[in-house]
């Protein structure tokens, strides 16, 4: 079978692929967000590496994952077990970066070039290796969101910002013991072997919570902008709206604005949400009346909400009580990402969305960051306030 049949026979999902030679030596691994759709772009590529690559592959095998966090971790582990030719070629080896995990009470995960490997001892665990270090450094933020770590002064007795968003287990604080520490950085390197099974299994007897966060990963961060097919982008421009607070305080609405599909940050707004009930749907509403109150902000080719079939509902009510006719679709995390739309919306509209999803996700990633951000930064002005307004004035001696 020739190479472009076997690529058509490839998952449509995430994974890694090799292309092998006709001895069955692995020539390339290489990871993708959509394994058939990556390979088969290697037979329209003008690039002279990946012809070469091309000519000398005469199989191409695949390894599905089913998040894309798992295929940057399991890509490195790859590398590292073939050295294939076409990773390291035209490449220094010692610029290769690795993650190191040392063996230590607290221990924390950072990133060294190779050249820097022979200074750690051999009890650390090291992981790689990675060749970018944007990707890994975001895939690690991913993973830290389900298995924190401190990178703060243990027992400072201060809680440090990561510690309040989530990411710190409260080792500034003194609030988590040896034991639990460890075992938080024992399923993170159990992440990273890619021993999925063993952590699941683990994770049922410590914390079956964690196992749903597995599933749920939020990962679209690590899709490349080359990963996404713009040949199918038809939306040029696109707002994605989200709203976030605190226990239904200091409750904000972000819109951020994608053109062909990047981001157009000239256009991002923010708004303060005006009603005071904590009312998800009210907030989403006034998001909306209020942006398209402004008749000299050009119109979007597509709205997208972070949220499902009840959000979309309501808005869809909301646009045509506005009169504002543009296509409407919202993203449901709770239903594993899946596309929700109204109930008018056209097949044709569905299969389009469908397509362009790789962009839908990152648009609303970026809708969540930029309403989380300033959500957070109300609540810490808030704080500040009502720190300086307790603080008791200071008495003058007397003599």
């Amino acid at each position: 079978m020739k190479l472009p049949e076997q690529a058509k026979k490839l998952p449509l999902g995430p994974g890694v692929y090799f292309f092998l030679d006709a001895k069955r030596n692995v020539l390339y691994v290489g990871r993708a967000t959509s394994l058939r759709r990556r390979v088969l772009s290697y037979f329209r590529t003008i690039d002279p590496k990946n012809q070469q690559l091309v000519k000398k592959a005469t199989k191409i095998k695949a390894q599905k994952t089913e998040t894309v966090l798992e295929s940057v971790f399991l890509e490195a582990n790859l590398i590292k077990k073939y050295w294939p030719k076409y990773n390291i070629k035209e490449r220094d080896n010692r610029s290769f970066l690795y993650l190191i995990i040392p063996k230590t009470d607290y221990p924390r995960p950072f990133l060294v070039r190779e050249r820097e490997l022979e200074k750690f001892s051999p009890e650390a665990r090291i992981f790689g290796p990675y060749q970018s270090l944007r990707l890994i450094e975001t895939a690690l933020k991913i993973a830290r969101q389900i298995f924190p770590y401190s990178t703060c002064q243990p027992f400072s007795g201060r809680p440090c910002f990561d510690y309040q968003v989530g990411l710190c287990p409260g080792l500034c604080l003194g609030i988590i013991s040896k034991k639990d520490y460890q075992k938080n950085i024992a399923n993170l390197i159990l992440l990273l072997k890619g021993e999925k099974k063993r952590l699941i299994k683990k994770l049922k007897k410590e914390n079956p919570e964690k196992i749903l966060a597995l599933k749920h990963i939020q990962d679209v961060a690590l899709i490349s902008q080359d990963e996404i097919q713009k040949p199918f982008f038809r939306f040029a421009k696109i707002e994605g709206y989200d709203v976030s607070h605190l226990s239904g305080k200091e409750t904000v609405g972000s819109m951020v604005v994608f053109t062909n599909a990047e981001p157009d940050k000239r256009y991002y707004r923010l708004f303060k949400i005006k009603q005071d009930e904590n009312n998800d749907l009210a907030a989403l509403e006034e998001v909306i009346t209020r942006r398209f109150g402004h008749p000299e902000w050009s119109w979007p080719d597509l709205i997208l909400v972070d949220g499902g079939k009840p959000q979309v509902s309501y808005l869809s009510k909301v646009l045509e009580k506005n009169s504002i006719n543009i296509p409407l679709v919202g993203i449901s995390k709770f239903a594993n990402d899946k596309l929700v739309f109204s109930n008018k919306s056209k097949d044709s509209f569905k299969k389009l969305a469908q397509l362009t999803k790789p962009i839908l996700l990152m648009v609303r990633e970026e809708a969540h960051r930029f309403a989380l951000r300033y959500s957070r930064q109300r609540r810490r002005n808030r704080f500040k306030n009502n720190l300086s307004s307790t603080r008791k004035p200071r008495l003058s001696k007397r003599g």
